[in-house]
């Protein structure tokens, strides 16, 4: 049996404001709701490791969710961190800081990983996909243009793969594309299906 039909006795919902994962849980043919937007402290101890950070922040967003989980309802969370030279890059705070990330990811592999949990009534799931991605060396006036023209601020480490600096800016990339886009969709449907036949 297909997922999509193991989960039409469910009711899934997507805690997450992220347009480009309700794009993806879509494109995968799956029916779902999504959560009222909710407020998460997204902080964390600097002493935790970097490659953990997304996803504890997944399990925080699905402790922070407000409602009391049915038995039918699955509630996926999720948290996307990009790490360059060791250091967690989240969502620039300004024009400055998002020109700062992208001059650092420039002509360098970076690791972007995301955290998802899923849980029910009665049990929580946590995992996290990492994946590697190296930029061309980026031009002063490409940044700008990025910038000026796209939305950045609403992305881990300042960019979006599947926007313009992806196209002519991405020399390779070694693991899942739709985890940098921010779900590892394969990855999720899989723990979904293996949660539904235990």
């Amino acid at each position: 049996m297909l997922l999509h039909d193991k989960l039409r006795r469910y009711d899934l919902i997507l805690a997450s404001g992220s347009p480009r994962r309700r794009q993806l849980l879509k494109d995968a043919g799956l029916t779902f709701g999504v959560a009222p937007y909710f407020e998460t402290d997204e902080s964390f101890a600097d002493d935790m490791p970097a490659d953990g950070v997304a996803e504890y922040l997944s399990r925080k967003k699905s402790e922070c969710y407000p409602s009391e989980i049915k038995k039918d309802e699955i509630v996926i969370t999720a948290d996307t961190t990009v790490i360059a030279e060791g250091n967690v890059l989240g969502k620039p705070v300004s024009v400055e800081h998002a020109s700062d990330m992208l001059r650092l990811l420039s002509g360098k592999w970076h690791t972007v990983i995301t955290g998802v949990t899923i849980r029910t009534c009665c049990r929580t799931h946590s995992f996290s996909v990492s994946t590697r991605v190296k930029f061309k060396k980026l031009t002063d006036e490409e940044i700008s243009y990025y910038i000026e023209k796209y939305s950045p601020m609403d992305k881990a480490g300042s960019y979006g793969i599947q926007e313009w600096i992806g196209y002519i800016g991405i020399e390779a990339i070694d693991g899942s594309y739709y985890n940098v886009v921010g779900l590892p969709i394969q990855r999720l449907c899989t723990e979904l299906d293996n949660m539904l036949k235990e």
